[in-house]
């Protein structure tokens, strides 16, 4: 199949629903991203809103995930595809599980902690309260790559005539308070690596053209 060209969130949520994986800039599968399936005319023009724009739209609307998922990169996954990816990346572990099995870091564990006190968190407030000055933005990287933080929404600043501008700030949520349980451990009972299989395998039916060692290395 070809992905369809997007010219709004409601296109582009079509889009991330019918391919399942949607990562949002070029990368080193030709074809798989949002970057290449959007007009130039919708980027950085003030004057049209754009996959910025839907970004913040698509992650607070709860339809589908967005978050960086893709080599440490951004992009979307649509919900029927989530629960595969957070079993692969989870190896089948909740995280307290895997903490208490010393598989992560104090560090990502006071991320975790703070976004169970405070629920949905912007980056600054997050990044405050959890006393992770440093090694912040690695450890949300990890934590998205692992499916247990996502994005809930980027919000702007508004100037005194009430419009936006700058860059949005992230607000992350723990995945299940955002997605659903369901949507992140629905399923737990594949072996991972069989959820992985069946990922590669949904993509090179789409993407026929594809390497495939790559293809692998791109999602694991």
């Amino acid at each position: 199949m070809s992905f369809f060209p997007v010219s709004n969130p409601d296109e582009l949520l079509e889009l991330v629903n019918e391919v399942g994986f949607l990562p949002f800039f070029k990368n080193e599968i030709e074809g798989f991203s949002l970057e290449e399936h959007t007009a130039p005319g919708f980027w950085f023009n003030d004057d049209v809103e754009g996959p910025w724009e839907w970004k913040a739209t698509l992650s607070k609307s709860q339809k589908c995930a967005y978050g960086k998922y893709f080599d440490k990169k951004a992009g979307y996954v649509s919900l029927k595809w989530y629960p595969h990816l957070a079993n692969y990346r989870r190896c089948g572990y909740d995280f307290d599980a895997k903490y208490d099995d010393g598989l992560v870091s104090m560090d990502e564990k006071q991320v975790m902690d703070t976004l169970l006190e405070y629920g949905p968190l912007l980056s600054f407030d997050l990044k405050k309260l959890s006393h992770c000055q440093k090694s912040f933005d690695s450890i949300m990287t990890k934590l998205q790559m692992q499916t247990y933080v996502t994005s809930a929404n980027f919000e702007y600043r508004v100037d005194k005539h009430g419009n936006q501008y700058g860059w949005g700030v992230g607000r992350y949520a723990i995945s299940e308070q955002w997605l659903g349980e369901e949507t992140c451990i629905g399923q737990y009972d594949l072996d991972p690596k069989e959820s992985f299989e069946m990922i590669i395998d949904h993509l090179i039916e789409l993407m026929p053209y594809a390497d495939e060692k790559k293809l692998r290395r791109f999602m694991r």
